[in-house]
């Protein structure tokens, strides 16, 4: 062939290769509201957009909440488990980019043979072959004649292939292009399991705290009717109060004795499952008590439109969806011819001294194309099985985006309710601790029964415990509202998919 045809032949096949069957991917639209109903005549008192959002949890101003928030990437199983599996992804992507290249081997071999007589063949792997041969040219051969004659002679051979699938209807480059994708959507799993692992830790660490808060309001209740059952004992022994006042005041005060130990049950539990969260064993962290934070900061929402990119759980849906996209070519391509090169160079004589010689030379050049008449409907059903996941993975990353803006709605709203509540619960606790004052007061005077002193401290106890409850919940809330926005994380912070073919 001459040099003009054989450029032509190139720039053909090249032609050929930048073909690809199948759809090229583009997002479909979501469902995406112009604001946030819940920002409609309410804004946060507290813009935090200074704070570094990458650790998010910094805005707490909690150095222990800051020291159990950074060990989630190092020691968190389950972020372990999502990095093994980025990597694996990762490794699949090169995996199919090689697919794009030919094959070569070498392979080198002795055979010992014999014919005639029934005599048995030997080769170099010890398997029996027929006796039957075709002694290359420059094979010798020795041995003795049995029965009518045989010969036994050795073989020697050195090879170098080459194949190539030349992927002319772009099934390889289908199958790189979802791989890449599948690599961006685990290294979006591997991000939201970070961010769902570090909201869980804040939430049981509020909780913890709540446990705090509440045993040290217990104890100082525990305080104050001991000091309510000097006084009606006091008052028994001066013979002004009946005996059923001294009881009613240790059973009171024995009652929230039992509570305060009680809260032991909860705090425990909380302080395990961080443990668990930040890859420890439960009996190796022991976290102080300490107080319940008296500030309740507030990430206020951007546009809903950058919610699309700032939650990894919604790039891993849209990633998910090019990766299934790109499945629908690879089953397309399927329609079309596979086109294979091969070529073999090498060498096959005896003595094993004397072989690179070119009466020993064999080589072969081939091409082949193979084509399936029929397979009963495999291949339409294949393309449509493609579509119908595509269609799922469409569906499941709409019901994501749904979800996303219904947790950022949930958050914005409890935030904005409880701030209300706590408001009122405030002055109801303010209240109730005056309405005891007065009922231990009117008790010394004789004017009221205990009954009243007894109804009235319950009632505070339960309006503090309340305020308590209401604050720990403002906290949670606010750590889910910064998890519901993505923890200030953004979709071009995904690995390029060049980055997966080097």
């Amino acid at each position: 062939m001459s040099r003009p045809a054989r450029a032509l032949g190139a720039a053909a096949l090249a032609a050929l290769s930048g073909c690809m069957v199948g759809p090229d991917y583009k997002r479909p639209d979501a469902p995406v509201p112009i604001v946030y109903k819940e920002l409609n005549g309410w804004k946060p008192a507290t813009p935090m957009d200074a704070i570094d959002r990458g650790a998010w949890w910094s805005v707490y101003r909690d150095p222990v909440l800051d020291g159990l928030e950074r060990q989630v990437v190092i020691s968190n199983q389950t972020v372990r488990e999502a990095e093994a599996a980025y990597r694996a992804a990762a490794a699949e992507v090169k995996v199919a980019r090689a697919n794009l290249f030919p094959v070569l081997g070498i392979n080198a071999g002795v055979t010992r043979s014999s014919g005639g007589g029934g005599s048995v063949s030997s080769s170099g792997s010890g398997g029996v072959v027929i006796p039957s041969v075709t002694i290359p040219s420059g094979t010798t051969s020795s041995g003795s004649s049995f029965g009518g004659g045989s010969s036994t002679r050795t073989s020697y051979s050195a090879q170098a292939n080459f194949d190539w699938d030349l992927d002319v209807w772009g099934r390889i480059r289908r199958q790189i292009e979802s791989s890449a994708a599948a690599a961006q959507v685990s290294a979006a799993d591997l991000v939201n399991a970070q961010l769902s692992a570090q909201v869980a830790v804040a939430t049981d660490y509020f909780e913890l705290r709540g446990s705090d808060a509440l045993q040290r309001l217990l104890e100082q209740t525990v305080t104050e009717y001991e000091r309510s059952l000097r006084i009606t004992q006091n008052q028994y022994n001066a013979g002004t109060a009946a005996r059923s006042d001294v009881i009613t005041a240790q059973t009171q005060l024995e009652t929230t004795r039992a509570q305060a130990i009680n809260v032991g049950v909860a705090r425990a539990q909380f302080e395990h499952a961080i443990a668990v969260l930040i890859g420890h064993p439960p009996a190796e962290l022991t976290l102080p008590a300490a107080s319940l934070a008296a500030d309740v900061p507030v990430l206020p929402p951007s546009l809903p439109s950058t919610l699309l990119e700032r939650r990894p759980d919604i790039a891993a849906a849209e990633r998910a969806m090019e990766e299934e996209n790109a499945l629908i070519g690879v089953q397309v391509a399927a329609y079309y011819p596979d086109i294979s090169l091969s070529a073999l160079y090498g060498y096959v004589g005896s003595p094993l001294g004397s072989l690179i010689q070119a009466s020993n030379r064999v080589w072969s050049l081939g091409a082949a194309a193979s084509e399936t008449l029929f397979e009963g409907g495999a291949r339409p059903a294949a393309v449509a099985a493609a579509r119908a996941t595509y269609d799922q993975s469409v569906a499941t990353y709409r019901q994501t985006v749904l979800t996303a803006f219904q947790q950022v709605e949930d958050a914005l709203s409890t935030l904005r309710i409880l701030q209300q509540q706590a408001v009122v619960q405030d002055n109801a606790v303010r209240l109730a601790r005056q309405a005891v004052q007065i009922a231990l007061n009117e008790y010394r005077a004789g004017t009221v029964a205990y009954t009243t002193v007894v109804t009235d401290q319950a009632t505070a106890l339960a309006d503090e415990q309340a305020a308590l409850s209401i604050q720990s919940q403002r906290l949670q809330a606010s750590a889910a509202l910064i998890g519901a926005l993505g923890g200030g994380w953004s979709a071009s912070e995904l690995p390029s998919k060049g980055s997966f073919q080097r």
